[in-house]
């Protein structure tokens, strides 16, 4: 390797997060507007540059407090995108990121010193105007989700730690687009073993009270789940 090849000259990191969520049955992401060139008032996913003496893991946890203020989020990188003219500013990879946070009691910054906005999405509403290669990025983001909630657990980290089955089914019928029977859906989780009762009741209007879950898993573990 020679490192004084011009090939080398000019170029960067990013690290690019795709931060889900799901309200009122609803799937949601987070994008930010810009404030700076180049892109000013476009639409975004959060992302920055990886800095020298940080790796991508930490890099994009500092952007997405940076961006959005949220912390202890769960995240998990899932692609490259590394067409050399997706910024025009210089070659600029993007290490891509996926990330699940529960909705309850969670708080955005709405302004920042790059951006001027912050905003959950509705899949279906999306501008097809993002920033950058941004569009792809999310397209990408949601069919590797929509994988991973069929493989694993991930699906923990939209949930708050106590939930109901008609919750729980809510999410995956949410981010998959499909709706399941009720009565498959119950059997199928209390047969995996991966969620137990805690004996515990939550008031449901109209209804009797409804038996809350957990998860006896850790977060993202591995099972085939559909």
């Amino acid at each position: 390797m020679d490192i004084n090849n011009p090939l080398y000259k000019n170029q960067g990191i990013h690290v690019v997060c795709t931060l889900f969520t799901v309200k009122a049955g609803e799937v949601k992401v987070l994008l930010v507007q810009r404030s700076n060139k180049p892109y000013t008032g476009k639409w975004m996913l959060p992302s920055g540059a990886v800095y020298n003496n940080e790796d991508c893991e930490t890099a994009i946890k500092r952007e997405m407090l940076e961006k959005t203020g949220i912390t202890g989020i769960y995240v998990e990188q899932f692609h490259t995108f590394s067409d050399p003219k997706r910024s025009p500013l210089m070659r600029m990879i993007a290490v891509g990121y996926i990330g699940i946070v529960n909705s309850e009691n969670l708080k955005i910054k709405k302004k920042t010193e790059k951006t001027q906005d912050s905003e959950w999405f509705n899949l279906r509403d999306i501008p097809t105007d993002l920033a950058y290669d941004h569009r792809e990025i999310l397209l990408e983001a949601i069919e590797t989700i929509k994988h991973k909630i069929m493989r694993s657990t991930i699906v923990e980290s939209l949930l708050p730690k106590y939930f109901t089955l008609p919750e729980l089914q809510k999410v995956y019928e949410a981010i998959l687009g499909r709706q399941f029977d009720r009565r498959n859906f119950r059997k199928k989780f209390l047969g995996l073993n991966l969620i137990e009762n805690t004996g515990l009741t939550q008031d449901v209007k109209g209804h009797r009270p409804a038996n809350l879950y957990k998860f006896v898993t850790k977060n993202g573990y591995d099972i085939d789940i559909f």
